[in-house]
């Protein structure tokens, strides 16, 4: 008995026609995959700013040979031990004007609360090569140290003096031909010169307006002229300048080294200052918390604000660190946006700082502190 017919054809059932709503949501997938993907690798104008690495600067970081070695270290005077930790935090920017962030990692930033995207022109203005950026961010970390250093030791007693000179001068920059390495910049407008932010005050109080400078080259003084040009800072902020790297001499009368390596810019003053004193005093300034924080500094003990706050607080967080010093100054960007359970006091010198962390080591009142609160 046959069990089939061999002149029988059997032809398959037909394929269900997709609907035309069905047909168009394919398409319409296809060509967002295909644009996604053109975008990914189209150029953006926009760099990403990021938590960085946290260094303690009562602990130890790697020089420049990579071996372990005291972030802070004094010679001449007596030092003591110290306990928990004071947290410097740094920022990393992911993109730079030679390869750029893709769109869709911009997109993924964008839905993350611990980084910010920046118009490229704020990070690396278009005046300004890398190279050049990164050798005054280099001096700024210097200059950062002695001012820490000045502040530190003004503050325990000691008498530093102070000389502004110039370090270098950036080529194109409005000091150029007028300006030399060496040269002693001892007033500005008339007025005497403490530190750097003293002259930058004074540039910044003319908006562009020609600075008179007295200065000192090869032991005599002599009067010249500089028309300071108008920048794009870290911030997104507009500020003068004119273009040339400056350090301050002080008569130390103990030798205080920092040793941190491939870090610059000078937003880590205020925790070198309360480094140095922490390891120049008996006792822990922290009470052998974990404190972090961050903040420029003059020697005169001021501080300044800087880039990358929110950043620089998701660090802290991550980092461990339960309380955390902000500029006055950036309180603007603080208010709306602490992570987590991290507690932030507003700082405008070094004095108010050393007041959160006697309140936090002795157990004191950390409601009667001040702290970042909407203008």
């Amino acid at each position: 008995m046959a069990l089939f017919d061999e002149n029988t054809t059997i032809e398959p059932a037909p394929r269900p026609r997709m609907s035309r709503r069905t047909l168009a949501g394919v398409w319409s997938l296809a060509v967002a995959m295909v644009v996604l993907l053109v975008i990914t690798f189209l150029p953006t104008s926009y760099v990403i700013q990021r938590p960085g690495p946290v260094y303690n600067t009562l602990g130890t970081a790697q020089n420049a040979d990579g071996d372990e070695v005291p972030l802070i270290s004094v010679e001449g005077a007596e030092t003591y031990p110290t306990d928990g930790s004071l947290d410097l935090l740094t920022v990393q920017v992911q993109g730079n004007r030679e390869h750029t962030p893709s769109w869709f990692e911009l997109a993924m930033a964008w839905f993350d609360p611990s980084r910010a995207v920046m118009p490229i022109d704020a990070i690396f203005p278009e005046n300004q090569t890398t190279e050049q950026r990164n050798e005054e961010s280099a001096q700024m970390m210097v200059d950062s140290q002695h001012e820490a250093t000045a502040a530190a030791l003004t503050e325990l007693g000691y008498d530093v003096g102070g000389t502004l000179s110039v370090y270098s001068v950036i080529d194109g920059a409005a000091a150029e031909g007028i300006l030399e390495q060496g040269d002693l910049i001892l007033e500005a407008n008339g007025e005497e010169l403490a530190d750097v932010s003293n002259l930058r005050s004074v540039i910044n109080q003319g908006e562009g307006a020609p600075v008179e400078l007295l200065i000192e080259r090869d032991g005599e003084q002599q009067t010249v002229e500089v028309a300071p040009k108008e920048i794009t800072d870290d911030d997104g902020k507009t500020t003068w300048i004119l273009g040339v790297n400056l350090t301050t001499d002080y008569d130390f009368p103990i030798d205080v080294t920092i040793q941190l390596n491939n870090v610059g810019g000078p937003s880590a003053g205020m925790m070198f200052a309360l480094g140095i004193i922490d390891t120049l005093t008996p006792g822990e300034l922290n009470g052998g918390e974990q404190v972090a924080g961050t903040g420029t500094i003059t020697a005169d003990g001021e501080v300044g604000p800087i880039g990358g706050i929110r950043q620089k607080m998701w660090g802290a967080l991550d980092a461990g660190a339960e309380w955390f010093l902000a500029p006055e100054a950036n309180c603007d960007e603080v208010v709306g946006h602490i992570p987590g359970d991290l507690r932030v006091f507003s700082v405008e010198d070094l004095d108010d700082a050393l007041a959160v962390l006697d309140a936090v080591s002795s157990g004191g009142d950390l409601d009667a502190l001040p702290t970042c609160t909407l203008k």
